[in-house]
């Protein structure tokens, strides 16, 4: 037993390290992050990188943007990947496999494989250098419609057809009955949907040029002072973007370990 807690603590330390030296080095002198003598530790807490990237930067734009996109991104992949899950689950229609296996299809795809086609069809319609250009395209991820899908299959059927009886209408089953029986299942994709649109590069930087629109992770490597680049504001950026992704997991921390037991336990 003893042996295993020093695992874990081993391993502990070692997925936080470089979590810890973002935090601590965005508290240190910009001479200290290229110094070659190395100090875990700052030798005095310098907050002005916190200070520069308030008074001097648009990072208060570029956090809300990311808030938009990634809050945005994750209620649209719910309400949509939760109907889709809910029809490819529950109901019966024409080419019902042929499609899914489709929808599974797409997910194996590496996103450069489509980039260049989505970009071409976001440019004719308009969206670049717009919210909608890194909400829409990702508002159904075929991953997460997979995921409802196999969560809804396991909700007896038997169920549904009593409350069809009582005069319920499918949307309200649907709002009624599936969505409550889902929410450790929501959790599971709500952190997903949340991370994967927080964390987003690649597309942003091809599709947004507009500075006022840039996203966290494409304006803060862009940063640069008179000498160059400004590792320590970048660090300051970085320590404060992680917050988002901290808070909604232990927030739903109950409800994602329940929902991950559900699908482990699911044939």
């Amino acid at each position: 037993m003893a042996l295993t807690n020093g695992l874990l603590v081993v391993l502990v330390l070692v997925v936080a390290f470089p979590f810890i030296t973002m935090v601590l080095g965005s508290l240190k002198p910009q001479n200290e992050l290229f110094s070659t003598s190395i100090k875990f530790f700052p030798s005095r807490w310098y907050p002005n990188h916190y200070e520069r990237l308030f008074g001097e930067t648009m990072y208060v734009r570029w956090y809300l943007n990311t808030m938009i996109v990634a809050l945005s991104r994750t209620v649209l992949s719910l309400l949509l990947c939760t109907l889709a899950g809910f029809a490819f689950a529950k109901y019966e229609f024409k080419f019902k496999k042929p499609l899914f296996i489709f929808v599974i299809a797409t997910f194996t795809l590496p996103f450069q494989v489509v980039l260049v086609p989505l970009y071409k069809l976001t440019q004719t319609l308009g969206w670049v250098n717009s919210y909608w250009v890194m909400i829409l395209p990702f508002a159904a991820p075929a991953f997460i419609i997979f995921l409802a899908r196999q969560y809804i299959v396991a909700i007896p059927t038997e169920l549904l057809e009593a409350a069809r009886i009582d005069g319920a209408g499918e949307l309200s089953i649907f709002l009624r009955i599936v969505l409550p029986i889902l929410k450790p299942a929501l959790a599971v994709m709500s952190i997903l949907v949340f991370n994967a649109g927080w964390n987003e590069y690649l597309w942003p930087l091809i599709v947004i040029n507009d500075q006022k629109l840039f996203v966290l992770n494409l304006a803060l490597p862009a940063l640069r002072g008179p000498y160059g680049n400004e590792y320590g504001t970048v660090l300051a950026g970085a320590t404060l973007a992680t917050v988002p992704v901290v808070a909604v997991f232990v927030f739903m921390q109950r409800q994602f370990i329940e929902g991950i037991m559900a699908g482990a336990l699911k044939s």
